[in-house]
């Protein structure tokens, strides 16, 4: 039987050198695809170790990082549903969402444990973890004691896969629910139409808590193998610095605004 985990298909298009870098991080770190392999299954195994119910969401306002991108890969290959919230959003939206949503798992920076924590155990949530940019935090120390072999969880296309909050312009914001088919649609048509090739490189400049950045972005790359240059903020004098070894870039109109305003960018560097 055919597993429409979302997962299962991004793993298929891991290159077969699984030692060459998938990550490379503005801080100098390199991530290699073994290393998203057996990072996605420690953090998926430590998930399954809960005794989550079926269908679980795991809420996460966290920094970006590779870390925060792998658990939202974990949480797919557990088959567990993904809720990014906006690190901007204070308690009272916290409480919203986390109340909305009644998500079994809340994960956040170390520095807002305190007030995200209360209001998560108050509305029902059994589990709170920390996670932050710097590859600290209660979950890595929880996945680090489990085992980095895991067998993807079998998901049908229609099966939720994560939930993403609109932005509440006409009323209070709605949760818009997402299947496993639905996104794996989505990046395989982004694929064909934006003519991804083997060996294209992206800059990753957005943040992961909106569908641009954590879906588009990040499925663009890895369902065509391909390298990410990791920038955990929107830096113009990077982007340009790093555009010669790159050969997409994704961004929103006041990213561009401010690349035009770089005497670097030039018809060379691009």
């Amino acid at each position: 039987m055919k597993n429409n985990n979302l997962f299962a298909a991004l793993r298929a298009a891991f290159p077969e050198d699984l030692d060459a870098v998938a990550v490379e991080t503005d801080t100098g770190l390199n991530y290699s695809w073994r290393d998203l392999e057996r990072s996605t299954a420690m953090m998926a195994n430590l998930l399954q170790s809960l005794d989550l119910p079926a269908g679980a969401r795991i809420a996460v306002q966290v920094e970006k990082s590779v870390e925060a991108m792998m658990l939202y890969l974990a949480t797919l290959r557990a088959g567990y549903v993904f809720l990014p919230l906006n690190t901007a959003y204070q308690s009272a939206e916290i409480e919203y969402f986390i109340g909305n949503a009644e998500p079994s798992v809340v994960v956040c920076s170390q520095k807002n444990f305190g007030w995200v924590s209360k209001i998560a155990f108050k509305a029902g949530t059994q589990n709170v973890f920390t996670l932050d940019d710097d590859r600290t935090g209660s979950l890595l120390e929880r996945a680090a004691h489990c085992s980095d072999r895991h067998e993807v969880a079998q998901r049908g296309a229609d099966d939720l896969a994560a939930i993403l909050y609109t932005s509440g312009t006409t009323g209070r914001s709605k949760g818009a629910m997402l299947s496993h088919g639905n996104m794996l649609s989505n990046a395989l048509v982004l694929k064909d139409y934006w003519a991804w090739t083997p060996g294209d490189v992206l800059i990753h400049a957005l943040p992961i808590f909106h569908v641009h950045g954590l879906f588009v972005a990040i499925h663009g790359a890895l369902i065509n193998g391909s390298k990410m240059i990791w920038l955990a903020k929107f830096d113009p004098k990077l982007v340009v610095q790093k555009l010669p070894e790159a050969t997409v870039f994704m961004g929103v109109p006041t990213l561009y605004v401010r690349l035009l305003a770089e005497p670097g960018l030039t018809r060379e560097t691009c």
